[in-house]
């Protein structure tokens, strides 16, 4: 009999996370000898639902990715079963990235069109991590801008109370619920509950406790007196089992009977506006009031609009999923293409996919008052801006020193500061400008023109 399998990813497999496609055009290229330099740019075409933003993130694992990329035994021999030729395999072996990588660092605000990340190398090697860049890239980029809305409504309408990723049960996947744990924290959560994430990131963990314990119990109180028992100053107890407020209640009166100053209270259900302002009436101050169930940037703005009192909130399926918005759809499109350090622009002409010729540069615009406006011009033009894209490999050789989270994550918090207040909206942002170079209208505009020639349309 087999033993099930769970099914996951390992250092040894972790170059088979790629569509058929991809090794496809990887054989191809080297069969044709056709391998001429390239540049890839990953960008998003239009922002989800509600956003006026999105916030970078998930470069550091894709960076860890191509550069630890290998093939060993265990890949080549399923590609082997799959048909793929021994030259080729052999190829895969000494396979290394020879090329460079721009991006924007993690916890920049990013917009249409505008490149997140370009890859220049040879066809073959760039072709290759289309599937993990927009796996990596795309997914925590989502999430963490889900948490950034959600600390700036905090921000705005609370007392920056505390954020705790909640989620991991609800992420799709495994690496799903860790790479979200992550990217929450960069979009400026205070930690997670996920264990694993902690140990990953080495991110804050916390948690409580569990109705199960209650129910348990002979009573209520006897489960709290236990728990306390065991967790003394540190305990968080849930109070929603049977009744809120009776629960409360029982809570403070155990901590006083056992003489523990416990850390709060948790309310996971029910009319939860109307539910703290009672319990906070008579809980002492010191004792928190921790807020779970249905946690969004929405359900925020209502609690404290409504006198909703709270120290900390535990979104979790909303944030983990982004429930609302749940794909940025980023696309990783072929930009340029040449031999000889000549590049030439390239673009497509698909309706609806029409993509801007050329490498790229963005330049930020900015005041006193915060961000003004964007251009995205060809990565040889000056505009006069801030540059946003940063050097991250180059021939091959990390040349760009990762931050830490920590740092990551307060960047997100100044980006926050540096948005236009009606981008930030969580409903009907206005859009932030971001022009077009004439540079890079006019090289647009002849490339278009010439594509249109050749093709006879």
């Amino acid at each position: 009999m087999n033993e099930p399998l769970f099914g996951y990813l390992v250092p040894e497999t972790v170059g088979l996370f790629t569509d058929r496609y991809e090794l496809t055009m990887l054989r191809g290229y080297r069969d044709a000898e056709h391998t001429p330099e390239a540049a890839f740019s990953l960008y998003f075409r239009s922002l989800p639902r509600d956003r006026g933003y999105v916030i970078a993130a998930g470069l550091e694992q894709a960076i860890a990715y191509i550069r630890g990329l290998s093939f060993g035994e265990r890949v080549l021999s399923h590609l082997r079963e799959e048909g793929f030729p021994e030259p080729f395999l052999d190829y895969l072996t000494e396979f290394e990235f020879t090329g460079d990588i721009r991006a924007v660092p993690e916890g920049t605000a990013v917009f249409p069109n505008e490149p997140m990340l370009e890859v220049t190398a040879p066809i073959d090697q760039a072709q290759l991590f289309e599937t993990l860049l927009i796996n990596q890239i795309g997914f925590q980029s989502l999430i963490a801008t889900k948490a950034a809305r959600m600390r700036d409504v905090v921000r705005r309408y609370g007392d920056d109370q505390t954020l705790v990723d909640f989620g991991g049960r609800r992420a799709h996947g495994t690496d799903a619920g860790l790479k979200a744990a992550r990217a929450a924290y960069v979009g400026g959560a205070d930690g997670t509950s996920n264990e694993a994430a902690g140990e990953a990131f080495d991110l804050p963990v916390s948690g409580t406790m569990a109705h199960s314990w209650i129910q348990s119990y002979p009573s209520e109180r006897e489960s709290f007196e236990a728990f306390v028992n065991v967790y003394g100053e540190d305990s968080v107890l849930l109070v929603d089992t049977y009744d809120t407020v009776v629960g409360a209640r029982t809570a403070l009166e155990v901590a006083r009977d056992t003489g523990v100053d416990i850390e709060g209270i948790r309310l996971d259900s029910g009319d939860l506006v109307a539910l703290s302002k009672e319990v906070r009436q008579f809980l002492p101050d010191e004792m928190a009031v921790f807020v779970s169930s249905g946690v969004d940037e929405y359900f925020l703005r209502e609690f404290f609009e409504a006198g909703g009192v709270a120290d900390g909130f535990g979104p979790g399926t909303a944030l983990t999923t982004s429930a609302d918005a749940p794909t940025l759809n980023p696309v990783y499109k072929l930009v340029a293409v040449g031999d000889d350090g000549e590049m030439e622009p390239s673009m497509k002409l698909s309706k609806g996919k029409v993509s801007y010729p050329g490498t790229k540069r963005i330049q930020r615009f900015e005041s006193n008052d915060g961000f003004d406006r964007d251009v995205l011009a060809l990565a040889d033009e000056d505009v006069g801006g801030r540059d946003v894209l940063v050097d991250i490999l180059r021939d091959g050789d990390l040349v760009y020193k990762f931050p830490s989270l920590e740092d990551i994550r307060q960047r997100t918090l100044e980006t926050l500061d540096r948005l236009p207040k009606s981008v930030r909206a969580i409903e009907a942002p206005a859009e932030y400008p971001v022009d077009i170079s004439d540079e890079l209208e006019t090289v647009t505009e002849k490339r278009r023109l010439e594509l249109r020639r050749e093709m006879g349309i």
